[in-house]
């Protein structure tokens, strides 16, 4: 996404797009409708964990490690091999990502490397700062050309302006292009998709469309499939109008199909009460 140019909100101008003005109703009818069900009164906490373990899981999946929901629960150790790693590095970026919502808006690129440092969880001069020239990128599942680190560095102090300097642009809007431009950017030498996804959550927690994390739109993403997750990317790549505004549809799409999960937990805990 180009972040220059005449427009003082280029987020907001995004939201004018044919389309994205029902995509963000739709989401939001759909946040409204789970919000207002009548156990989210007495067990908000409970959906809200319940809503953490399975955008870990969605995420997870997307990224290589798709596992059974009871799999997640059951598990203990997530160092075993490569998919278990993945596992647990959705896990800790799920429990990450609400303690991070003070400081997302004051200093967003602190909080990519906070992600980062998280999700990787070793030691390595390479973790928690933005790759350097001639460093490799392990993101296997994202193909697209690699924007070389000047690129990067451009783009994401960009992108860390607009979010400093507040948009009046919905908070979808703004969710799917940080969520976008950090799969399109891959900063960091691993785990960039599992840090794109946890991104888009804290926007969308700390905008005040989600402020209790139930609607995951991780378990959406993991459930319209890679295929679809990539194309819906390639969109967003091309920066043309079309593809930006069928990058924000699908992940309104994935937030609504986020807010059905919680509708779900909500009714099978209101079933077990009955």
């Amino acid at each position: 996404m180009s972040t220059t140019g005449a427009n003082a909100d280029p987020l907001a101008a995004l939201g004018s797009l044919p389309g994205v003005a029902d995509s963000v109703e739709s989401v939001r009818k759909a946040v409204d409708r789970v919000y207002g069900h009548r156990i989210m009164r007495r067990r908000s906490t409970e959906i809200t964990s319940e809503a953490a373990l399975r955008a870990a899981r969605g995420s997870a999946a997307l990224s290589g490690a798709d596992w059974a929901l009871e799999e997640v629960r059951r598990r203990t150790d997530f160092g075993a091999d490569a998919e278990a790693r993945v596992m647990g590095a959705a896990l800790r970026l799920s429990a990450e990502a609400g303690q991070l919502l003070s400081i997302w808006r004051q200093s967003p690129l602190r909080v990519l490397a906070r992600l980062h440092l998280v999700a990787a969880a070793s030691q390595g001069d390479e973790v928690g700062r933005p790759r350097q020239a001639g460093e490799a990128v392990d993101e296997p599942l994202v193909e697209l050309p690699l924007p070389d680190v000047r690129e990067v560095s451009g783009r994401l102090e960009g992108l860390a302006d607009l979010i400093i300097k507040g948009t009046s642009a919905p908070a979808l809007v703004t969710a799917a292009v940080v969520h976008g431009e950090l799969l399109a950017l891959r900063p960091f030498v691993s785990h960039n998709g599992l840090v794109a996804r946890a991104a888009e959550r804290i926007v969308l927690i700390g905008s005040g469309l989600d402020p209790k994390a139930i609607c995951p739109a991780e378990v959406g993403h993991a459930e319209l499939g890679r295929a679809a997750y990539l194309a819906a990317l390639d969109g967003y790549v091309s920066g043309t109008p079309e593809g930006m505004a069928a990058w924000i549809a699908h992940c309104g799409r994935a937030v609504e199909l986020g807010a059905r999960e919680s509708t779900a937990v909500c009714e099978a805990l209101q079933r077990g009460a009955a």
